[in-house]
């Protein structure tokens, strides 16, 4: 009888934080279930591993996607896992979006000494965060704070509240990632989205392949096209298409955040001064019976959804949020 050889494995780039290895691997299994491949976690250096200067100053957008791309590209991995949330908006030459998990948690969470909510931090509390929105949001919410700029993995992160060497009363993480690396159970306070708008695409993965692979199908464009989920699909693709419209990178100070099936999608958006003094801030909704008329008939969920992302944003632009943005860009000791 002739043995058959083993199928490859699936070669997923990831970078190398305990949270995208957590998040690759769960992506890896449900993309190989069933076919008896096993996964490789090929790990991936990136400018944002190396430099530990504040993201705003070292580019923000792309810089923990850059060097996984081009590993893809190189044909050195199948395909990359990424925090949507980290990618630039605009596509990469070669390289397919192919698949989009469901989300987790979108929200923001505090890890607090003492279990600490945040209405229960004391006048003058040192709060960490390294996002000029998540800083902006907490001065709106509690101008008495003391916000300070971290950088760092989840554990490091965590041990400047938590620690025995601990400098800060609180940190402000995605409880996706707390979920995602186990640590849930030190959320003291899950922020709500009134109090706290997520960052665009926060809480979804995206998985990514070359674009001649995806067009060519075979089971790794199967599995991808299996694990994608279309909801998530369309509420990343109308928050992420208004943070392109407001020509805004990942880490400038605008939230947004879409609830909600396509066709009936809610997206809630907002751009916010350095200091949360100044918000910018809108909500839309596409028409229960689908888009607007032209669109109806044989209108795809990510069209409307862009549509609606699009339609938002020219909302804010018109109140002003360019203005606000270039102002917050330009502003000294960004988080």
């Amino acid at each position: 009888m002739t043995a058959h050889p083993d199928p490859a494995p699936l070669r997923l780039g990831t970078r190398a934080s305990a949270l995208a290895l957590a998040q690759s691997g769960q992506a890896g299994r449900a993309l190989v279930a069933g076919t008896g491949r096993a996964v490789e976690l090929v790990h991936v250096r990136t400018t944002g591993d190396v430099d530990r200067r504040p993201l705003t100053q070292i580019g923000g957008t792309g810089v923990f996607v850059t060097a996984v791309r081009q590993a893809l590209l190189d044909g050195e991995v199948d395909a990359v896992v990424h925090s949507c949330k980290d990618l630039p908006t605009t596509p990469a030459d070669g390289i397919t979006m192919a698949c989009i998990p469901a989300r987790q948690d979108p929200r923001d969470a505090l890890v607090a000494r003492d279990g600490l909510t945040l209405a229960q931090l004391p006048a003058g509390a040192r709060v960490g965060t390294g996002s000029p929105r998540r800083a902006a949001q907490l001065l709106r919410a509690r101008p008495d704070l003391e916000v300070v700029s971290i950088r760092g993995n989840i554990d490091t992160r965590i041990n400047r509240a938590l620690g025995s060497e601990a400098d800060l009363d609180a940190v402000v993480l995605a409880a996706s990632g707390l979920h995602r690396a186990d640590r849930a159970a030190e959320i003291s306070d899950l922020l709500d989205v009134q109090v706290m708008l997520p960052a665009p695409a926060q809480g979804a993965l995206a998985i990514e392949c070359r674009t001649e692979d995806w067009q060519a199908g075979g089971w790794l464009a199967e599995a991808l096209a299996a694990y994608d989920h279309a909801p998530t699909r369309a509420a990343v693709t109308a928050e992420r298409t208004l943070l392109r419209a407001l020509e805004a990178g990942c880490s400038a100070p605008v939230a947004a955040h879409a609830t909600g099936e396509a066709q009936a999608l809610q997206l809630r958006a907002l751009a916010i001064s350095p200091d949360g003094a100044k918000v910018i801030e809108g909500s839309r909704r596409v028409d229960p019976d689908g888009t607007s008329a032209p669109e109806r008939a044989g209108a795809s969920d990510a069209h409307s959804a862009a549509r609606l992302g699009e339609a938002l944003a020219a909302e804010l632009l018109d109140q002003g949020a360019r203005d606000l943005l270039d102002a917050a860009s330009a502003a000294p000791d960004q988080v």
